[in-house]
């Protein structure tokens, strides 16, 4: 992404007119005008790096909705999220060798949605007891688990690994910090929306856009160590997330996948 000349204010722009007047008419040399690229902004851009992320992670905290997508990289892996997120939750797809699941958290209960392939997975294949079935094979158990929401025992050790992934405060409190010397580094755009860009280390630590238009919410993060990059958009904008109906979901009583 590549900086960009934020546009005149329509003072600047009236400064401008009345300059080409004056050399015009009036025999002058001529005369400067040098714009703001704060004008007109939230003003976070004229703050330092440290105070800017301060302001983002405020803003973060003061709304309770907020859409992320995008990649992270963790323990070697790579997944792909598109998740909405609620205090009470949150809900989305995530992708990880090829497998895309639905991931359902309603306080602190975790579902997963997913084809059979993925619940073939499972050590072992997924047992009749699991499914609710009496004498399926495998297949046929991991067919019946198949676009259920299946409850995660919170003892599993998928619980444990995905549950951040649809929690508002965890997710953000881990994502929202840079690495080492903060810094500014030029104004810039994304989907739209003017905003400045903090970086850590030179961006070796990270970087991250923030508005410079209404609230200063994180839009764009490039985590550290090539670690995922991740856009945030639809701050405040509610919606729905209620537990799955009773026939649509299964507990599941064996170890979901460890891959």
């Amino acid at each position: 992404m590549t900086p960009i000349s934020p546009g005149r204010s329509r003072t600047a722009v009236l400064a401008s007119a009345v300059c080409v007047l004056l050399v015009t008419g009036m025999g002058l040399t001529g005369c400067s005008e040098e714009a703001d690229p704060n004008e007109g902004t939230n003003g976070v851009g004229r703050l330092s790096a440290a105070e800017i992320q301060k302001r983002t992670r405020t803003a973060a905290k003061s709304v309770d909705t907020v859409r992320l997508h995008g990649n992270v990289v963790t323990s070697g892996r790579t997944y792909t999220l598109d998740m909405r997120l609620k205090p009470e939750g949150g809900i989305g797809s995530v992708t990880a060798g090829g497998q895309t699941f639905r991931l359902l958290k309603v306080d602190e209960e975790l579902f997963l949605k997913a084809d059979a392939e993925f619940w073939g997975q499972a050590e072992g294949g997924a047992s009749e007891d699991d499914a609710k079935g009496e004498g399926a094979s495998d297949a046929a158990a991991a067919g019946k688990l198949a676009e259920k929401y299946v409850k995660v025992p919170a003892g599993d050790p998928s619980y444990k690994k995905f549950i951040g992934f649809a929690d508002k405060d965890v997710l953000l409190n881990g994502l929202l910090t840079l690495h080492g010397t903060l810094a500014t580094d030029g104004h810039h755009e994304q989907g739209g929306v003017r905003t400045i860009r903090i970086t850590g280390d030179q961006g070796s630590g990270g970087t991250l856009d923030v508005s410079l238009e209404g609230k200063p919410y994180p839009l764009r993060l490039v985590r550290a160590g090539k670690a995922g990059t991740l856009t945030f958009s639809a701050w405040g904008t509610d919606f729905a997330l209620e537990q799955p109906a009773e026939d649509e979901t299964l507990d599941y009583e064996g170890q979901l996948p460890t891959s």
